[in-house]
């Protein structure tokens, strides 16, 4: 069997892209924006190269195109890299010598994190405008969609977590702030297997929780990552007055209000979509339930194993541990496009054995 199967590939053929997205910010300023930008890329860049070299194909257009994409490509190496380097055992975040030729003198701003507004906002637009770039070029085609949304898509809540953990001094907290960016991405893909509608509502992930994500890292440029470890209470002086709370890092608290906030009501009107499909079709909910076991039997497995680590695998390898869960969860997602619970499960075992077994040995 191939990466995707015999039914995946003649739902493929069957598959049309649908996408509802009610965000106001969306509409009325990302839209009109990213509608000019496309206009950067020439005609002949195929519309998956825009998501995920950005710039290999793009040296032979004017200058200020190249610049741009030099920049681009600098930049997007820089979050990757960062991420990675910067993960320490206890001191998350903090400065290290990859950061030294990027510091000036006198001044206590680090200029990585500002990469990262940088590579993030490049990678999103980038992200953004390459459907365009599809039907500019009148080569959109459900493969491509299902490229971009299972392999490009999935695999970013990974890195943009490493980056948000990196910038916040999260540690093993890490971990969750991706658990909490997955389940939305794998319950909204869930969805569009029943509606065959992506659709977005009107505070929504791709577009307000990124926007979220450039605001954070642009204020810990100025504030500092201590800002995000130290007690609440500290880090928004008009909660000082709180009590009876222990010391709580900043970081929690936005964790937990994420959860509170936007989690559970985008879960939940998920689950309410399906389930007035699964009514109409007069369809068992129970076996469309049954579609989310993969994915909660690979969160519930990697949480087990991080607890029962005798290395501790959370706190000492975070980058190789999102990594390696986030390849795993990218499968997941076009397993959704052709179903098969034998396929997942071997998946996951198969993970968790070659994969994630050899970092027991370090």
């Amino acid at each position: 069997m191939g990466y995707i199967g015999h039914h995946g590939i003649a739902a493929l053929h069957k598959y049309k892209y649908s996408g509802v997205d009610n965000s106001l910010v969306a509409k009325y300023i990302l839209q009109p924006f990213w509608s000019r930008f496309v206009n950067i890329f020439p005609l002949w860049v195929p519309p998956n190269m825009v998501r995920t070299t950005h710039s290999a194909y793009h040296f032979a257009v004017p200058n200020h195109t190249y610049r741009f994409c030099v920049c681009t490509l600098v930049s997007t190496s820089w979050l990757y890299i960062f991420s990675t380097f910067r993960y320490g055992t206890s001191s998350l975040g903090s400065l290290c010598s990859w950061d030294a030729p990027f510091l000036i003198p006198g001044c206590d701003f680090d200029f990585t994190i500002m990469t990262y507004v940088i590579g993030h906002l490049n990678i999103d637009t980038f992200d953004a405008v390459d459907g365009k770039q599809a039907r500019r070029t009148n080569s959109s085609s459900p493969l491509g969609e299902l490229f971009d949304h299972g392999g490009c898509d999935a695999l970013a809540c990974a890195f943009e977590t490493l980056a948000f953990g990196s910038t916040s001094m999260c540690g093993r907290t890490t971990f969750w702030f991706w658990i909490i960016a997955a389940i939305p991405f794998y319950c909204a893909t869930w969805e569009h297997f029943f509606t065959n509608t992506l659709i977005l509502p009107v505070v929504n992930g791709p577009t307000e929780g990124l926007m979220l994500i450039y605001l954070c890292h642009f204020l810990t440029f100025f504030m500092g990552a201590e800002w995000w470890a130290q007690d609440f209470r500290k880090s928004i002086p008009l909660l000082s007055w709180v009590p009876f709370l222990p010391e709580i890092p900043f970081y929690g608290v936005v964790l937990f209000l994420m959860i509170i906030f936007a989690v559970i009501p985008t879960v939940g009107s998920n689950v309410s979509n399906v389930q007035k499909v699964v009514r109409a079709r007069k369809g068992s909910m129970l076996l469309a339930l049954a579609m989310l076991f993969p994915f909660i039997l690979l969160v519930g497995g990697v949480l087990i194993w991080c607890y029962l680590s005798p290395s501790d695998i959370m706190g000492n390898y975070p980058h190789l541990l999102i990594t390696g869960t986030g390849m795993a969860f990218g499968f997941l997602v076009f397993v959704l496009w052709d179903f098969n619970p034998n396929v997942a499960l071997l998946m996951l075992v198969t993970v968790v054995v070659l994969q994630f077994g050899p970092l027991e040995q370090c």
